[in-house]
């Protein structure tokens, strides 16, 4: 008798049946362990960074199968804008996908084209090779495979804010996520992610994003500007990451037991 399976909702899903923004962490360690102990933590999302970490393919579909055990909702960066790469991010069965770095919307249109199969996109034919269908175990998967991905692009520069409202237009783009890091840094004002032209910048593009009907996300490790970001209308907020967390947590122990290890505070990513 065949398996049949269903896959969890996406992003796009649960954001459109959410009451309240959603809040979630970051994976960037490459660790299952890591991603296994944050999914279990009770929050929303978790998120795998491929653009700025050591993860390959396989570390990454590793950590989709740890998750996959939780009522948790995995999005995955990609690290480029590039079809090879968002086709094989979703046959490891990354079903949330954020691309980076997108600053027009004929950028975010070939993301668009990447993700889906023809004839709306340009996405390789693989699924009875792949863990996205689950080996063509997800019945009607390749008829049906736009309802199972949910496709962010990501505004994080000065040319990105200022084409925001076409890059919102852009069917197929299911929400924007914002990244104040680079954003500051393309404004000149690198390592300020709580200036208050960035922070103006951001709550632009939200204010846009809302008026077009699109969700928005964005990055803020500063609990005080997470619930400024959440009250002022983010869709979801990824609040800390693994590494941050390890790597404060240490040294404040380091800092109890041993001594003051410095005195200057790190910023929020």
């Amino acid at each position: 008798m065949p398996i049949r399976l269903t896959l969890p909702p996406t992003l796009a899903a649960r954001l459109d049946a959410a009451g309240r923004p959603l809040f979630g962490i970051w994976v960037v360690s490459g660790s299952p362990v890591a991603a296994e102990i944050v999914a279990g933590s009770g929050i929303d999302l978790v998120f795998i960074d491929g653009e700025h970490s050591a993860n390959s393919l396989a570390s990454i579909q590793a950590q989709l199968q740890v998750c996959a055990a939780f009522p948790v909702t995995v999005v995955v960066r990609v690290p480029a804008n590039d079809a090879v790469a968002v086709k094989q991010y979703l046959d490891l069965g990354a079903q949330n996908l954020i691309v980076p770095m997108v600053d027009t919307a004929e950028q975010a249109e070939a993301a668009v084209r990447a993700a889906h199969y023809p004839p709306r996109g340009s996405r390789g034919v693989g699924s009875a090779l792949a863990r996205g269908g689950r080996w063509n175990r997800v019945e009607d998967y390749l008829a049906d495979a736009a309802d199972h991905v949910s496709l962010t692009v990501q505004i994080e520069s000065t040319t990105a804010v200022a084409n925001a409202s076409a890059i919102l237009g852009v069917d197929g783009v299911d929400a924007v996520f914002i990244g104040p890091s680079d954003l500051a840094a393309s404004m000149g004002l690198i390592g300020q992610q709580e200036h208050p032209e960035v922070l103006a910048a951001v709550e632009h593009v939200m204010a846009l994003a809302r008026a077009a009907g699109v969700k928005a996300g964005v990055n803020a490790f500063a609990p005080a500007v997470a619930e400024r970001y959440a009250a002022s209308g983010a869709d979801f907020v990824f609040v800390g990451a693994d590494v941050g967390l390890l790597a404060r947590a240490t040294e404040s122990l380091a800092d109890t037991f041993i001594g003051t290890v410095g005195e200057t505070a790190r910023p929020s990513y």
